[in-house]
């Protein structure tokens, strides 16, 4: 073969593998900026990225173990928010109720809380309303409501039950993130004449943008949202064993254990549909099993934990590629699956997920939403900054480090705006 020959052969093989790049990194920042919150927020100090990056993943399946706190460096709050003195303080009451699971009871008491801040009202402790109709728990069935009262302390006064009124208050629909603009025009008026207000979150999108001039109350929100609902103790021993047998399973076998949010009916519902350009708004089991080996998890080391609550045929195909998948119903313990996973709720299901997808080594979704979103700011919080956004992969291998969520290569989330 003559020199030029040689030289064209080359051009063509590196042009290929450019356009093999560029394709997969298309698919992967369209998928992960369906789950983006992008918002303005606060830029991280040197310190605060030296905090949070971590090793790169691209040699994954021969990292060193490491115990789930050692994932990365935790951040803390950048500042103190306003003192309660600060803010003017009247005699009325925000009441709430929690809904729909973990990933919106955050964003849910966040906007409560600035709701109340704002209005200089007292924030009367929610509870938790089941996605089956008519079914309620107490907020300490889930959470630990002693811790959520310090918390609240200097942020806004709290009660832990409703005053006596006439008649239910009036319900006001927020969007989530509600703006000061908002809460002035819509909610005060309601708020002076009534003295009483139940404020309900709505979710219009999962990525909402905020402007710069909005900067102070994003901090405040983002201080509400991640720093103050907690786990009751119970709750937080049965999470916390889970996550010990995982681990205790991925460490005997020299592996990694990957949390993977995959359940069978939404995946079910949304995986057949695509945007307007064709491109993928999910992904299968066996989609999300040939990603995780293309990018060096190894099938015979790796342990899996899907938040499908039973086992389900679907799942098969990617317990074939890895066959250390479990789900809830195999890692609890026997004696807990009574009142965890045969309740008339699903929310201890939910909440055993989305903690143990916030606290695994690497976390995996396989659908946007605000699950993905809210797991990805806890992540980011604690310093576990393995979250890896599926993609197809058009070679038979692939640098993991190219699939880190945006969320944490290029620090755009939410909690960056009071967290450094």
């Amino acid at each position: 073969m003559s020199t030029m020959d040689l030289r064209q052969a080359l051009a063509g093989l590196l042009t290929l593998s450019m356009f093999i790049m560029l394709g997969n990194m298309i698919k992967k920042d369209h998928f992960d900026s369906m789950y983006d919150v992008n918002i303005e927020a606060a830029p991280a100090s040197q310190n605060a990225s030296e905090a949070v990056i971590d090793q790169s993943l691209a040699t994954v399946s021969h990292v060193s173990k490491k115990s789930l706190m050692e994932n990365g460096k935790g951040l803390k709050p950048c500042r103190n928010p306003l003192s309660l003195e600060e803010a003017h303080q009247s005699k009325g009451f925000i009441t709430f109720s929690l809904t729909n699971g973990p990933e919106y009871h955050i964003s849910q008491i966040a906007d409560a809380v600035v709701v109340a801040r704002i209005l200089g009202a007292t924030l009367v402790l929610p509870d938790i309303r089941s996605s089956k109709l008519g079914y309620s728990m107490s907020l300490g069935d889930i959470y630990d409501v002693q811790k959520i009262i310090n918390r609240l302390d200097g942020l806004v006064g709290v009660t832990k039950t409703l005053p006596v009124t006439n008649g239910n208050p009036p319900i006001v629909k927020v969007p989530n993130r509600v703006s000061q603009d908002y809460i002035v025009r819509i909610v005060k008026p309601i708020y002076k004449a009534k003295g009483i207000v139940k404020i309900e979150s709505y979710f219009s999108s999962v990525n909402p943008t905020i402007a710069g001039n909005k900067k102070n109350l994003d901090s405040f929100a983002c201080q509400a949202m991640f720093g103050i609902l907690q786990l009751q103790a119970e709750m937080l021993e049965v999470v916390d064993s889970m996550i010990q047998k995982l681990q205790s399973w991925s460490q005997n076998s020299n592996g990694k254990f990957i949390a993977v949010d995959l359940r069978t009916e939404m995946v079910g519902r949304e995986c057949h549909k695509k945007d307007v350009s064709g491109r993928k708004l999910c992904y299968q089991p066996h989609e999300i099993g040939e990603f995780l080996k293309k990018i060096g998890f190894s099938p015979e080391t790796t342990v899996v934990y899907v938040t499908q609550t039973k086992w389900n045929s679907d799942l098969d195909a990617l317990k074939d590629i890895f066959p250390k998948t479990y789900t809830k119903e195999t890692v609890m313990a026997e004696d807990k699956k009574g009142k965890f996973l045969r309740s008339k709720s699903s929310e201890f299901e939910k909440v055993i997920d989305f903690y143990i997808c916030s606290k695994s080594e690497v976390f995996v979704p396989s659908i946007p939403g605000l699950f993905y979103a809210n797991v990805a700011g806890m992540r980011i919080l604690s310093g576990k900054n393995q979250i890896l956004v599926p993609a197809e992969i058009a070679g038979p291998s692939a640098s993991a480090s190219d699939y880190i969520s945006s969320y944490e290569s290029q620090k755009n989330h939410f909690a960056y705006a009071c967290f450094c």
